[in-house]
């Protein structure tokens, strides 16, 4: 793969540069197979292929209000004072197979959404007759079943309709032939619906991606258990499989697994079976209990065929990043599976995630831009911001976009997580920058 052969080019102490580790992650991974889905299971998918439009929408004239479809003639210049008198010759509701034709001084009550009946020209609303009562205007129909006299007997119409008064005209929503949709969009409920009403039952897209997320480390303990000395409660696999389903994944998140290299091997190898793509968090610096970095070191054996030693390898590296410095990513297992091992802060991780886990994951659903929007903003801010020479830094940010103005959120520590639940921004330092006063134009990549 071409992380093991990949070298970086920054030459500041072997240090990768972010379009460096994030362009070898997309050359690496691949968008994925097309596969035929029920209607459903592709919500949030990316479509592969134009679809066309069989039939047209609607698929033949049909009323858009509940009222009377009538002649033109039949109702010129009525009024309350002379209303137009008609014969009441059927009903013709929706769905209905039943067939009235509606000829000279005769009406069909018809409900919204019914072919107009031959010989009608327009629909007048039950509003602007006497619904067949005799007693003036009426606000609505009564139901069928309690009033089955409707469909029978004299209606008085109060105002004249023009031709194709509130009549939806076949074709008038689209046209057979017409593309319905392109290839490349994305299946949210309002395509689904346009998919549903043209006839589709399945459509070819590629899959959302399935991510399996673990943090490692064993001072982390389950959410609603308690602590005890020394341990802290996992964030980071609910953030990061959080995450994962907001890129568009199906997330499956594992846990904490402990400072143990053969358990983290093993659990890796066991969860392969259901994954696109392998996120792990934590264990990848240079400490005594790394156990990531023990664990897949050396991986990527070409004489081995099964297990997570059988994929192109795995690489760890330094980027010029602040957070998320410590970074490993490559192949593992016989489908050769992409991992991100992303660093244990949780900011870093998060950090992490949203400049090289989320376009992995939009690059596997086939999408054309994986990369969050960048905006440009004011910084706001009482003093001076400081940043490290050589490192791109990511500043969480409130960021309003009316105004035009970003302001930080928090301190630079990459632990301190209670000011990331209330950024909706990233501020990004460039490397060659060291300090940016209040005032100065930068750049924001917005988060949601």
């Amino acid at each position: 793969m071409s992380s093991s052969t990949t070298t970086p080019t920054t030459g500041q102490d072997g240090l990768w540069s972010v379009e460096e580790h994030l362009d070898d992650i997309l050359a690496t991974v691949r968008p994925l197979e097309p596969i035929e889905l029920q209607l459903l299971d592709a919500q949030g998918c990316v479509l592969v292929e134009d679809v066309t439009v069989p039939v047209p929408l609607p698929p033949f004239d049909n009323s858009s209000m509940d009222g009377y479809a009538v002649r033109v003639a039949d109702v010129e210049g009525a009024s309350e004072e002379f209303p137009a008198v008609l014969r009441v010759v059927g009903d013709v509701a929706a769905g209905s197979g039943e067939r009235v034709t509606v000829g000279a001084g005769q009406a069909a009550r018809i409900m919204t959404g019914a072919p107009l009946p031959p010989g009608a020209e327009a629909v007048v609303p039950v509003e602007w007759t006497d619904g067949g009562l005799g007693e003036g205007p009426v606000t609505g129909m009564r139901a069928h079943s309690a009033a089955p006299e409707g469909a029978s007997g004299e209606v008085q119409v109060h105002r004249p309709a023009e031709a194709r008064a509130h009549v939806r005209a076949r074709g008038s929503d689209v046209r057979a032939g017409d593309r319905a949709l392109s290839a490349g969009t994305v299946l949210g409920p309002p395509q689904i619906a346009l998919l549903a009403a043209i006839g589709r039952g399945t459509v070819k897209v590629r899959p959302r991606p399935r991510v399996v997320v673990m943090s490692t480390g064993s001072e982390l303990v389950q959410p609603g258990e308690a602590l005890a000395e020394g341990q802290i409660h996992d964030s980071n696999s609910f953030a990061l499989t959080a995450a994962a389903r907001d890129a568009g994944a199906i997330a499956y998140r594992v846990g904490a697994v402990g400072d143990d290299a053969e358990t983290l091997r093993s659990t890796i190898e066991d969860q392969l079976i259901r994954a696109d793509l392998v996120v792990t968090t934590g264990g990848v610096s240079v400490g005594a209990y790394d156990v990531v970095k023990e664990a897949l070191t050396g991986v990527g054996d070409p004489d081995e065929e099964s297990g997570i030693g059988a994929g192109g390898g795995m690489e760890f590296r330094k980027l010029a990043m602040q957070p998320g410095k410590p970074q490993g990513f490559g192949t593992i297992g016989p489908d050769h599976t992409p991992l991100l091992a992303l660093p244990g802060n949780p900011v870093s991780s998060y950090v992490s995630f949203e400049v090289f886990v989320r376009p992995a994951i939009r690059m596997l659903m086939g999408l054309p831009e994986v990369k969050r929007t960048s905006a440009r903003a004011e910084l706001v801010c009482d003093k001076a911001l400081g940043s490290p020479a050589g490192r791109r830094q990511f500043l969480r940010g409130s960021h309003d976009p009316g105004a035009g103005r970003v302001e930080p959120v928090g301190g630079p520590g990459s632990h301190l997580i209670a000011a990331l639940a209330h950024a909706n921004a990233l501020i990004v330092i460039p490397e060659d920058t060291t300090s940016v006063e209040p005032g100065a134009d930068v750049e924001v990549v917005l988060l949601g």
